[in-house]
């Protein structure tokens, strides 16, 4: 009996299956750690940096004026709202509340900064 007719692959000259050995420079780049790679990498980890520093220091911002807005309001520790003084209700959920907030504004953030510098690298 003959062998069967062996199966063969056709496939557009312009695929990257066709030239396994192109691909793109930058991601190469970037996979192989290269002078240019290690640039794009630092780009995305200033951008990262630079988010983190900014919420972080809007937090600790706005955590740090309330202790200086209720000093700066005394009267306001004797106010009691629904048998709870002002001070333990403005330094408990709405901080928790602040904290979440930062949290999810941070990971949006980061990973809108990710999605492009993969894109910016892809495209390159």
């Amino acid at each position: 009996m003959s062998d069967p007719p062996q199966r063969v692959v056709v496939t557009h000259p312009r695929t990257r299956a066709a030239r396994p050995g192109a691909g793109h420079g930058v991601v190469r780049d970037v996979r192989e750690q290269t002078a240019l790679g290690e640039v794009y990498v630092r780009g995305l980890m200033r951008a990262q940096l630079r988010l983190a520093a900014v919420v972080c220091g809007t937090v600790f911002l706005v955590l740090g004026s309330l202790p200086l807005l209720l000093a700066w309001l005394p009267s306001s520790g004797r106010l009691t709202v629904l048998g709870v003084r002002l001070p333990w209700l403005v330094l408990g959920p709405p901080v928790y509340a602040l904290l979440v907030a930062a949290g999810a504004l941070y990971v949006r953030r980061a990973e809108r900064h990710e999605r492009e510098f993969a894109t910016r690298v892809h495209r390159s």
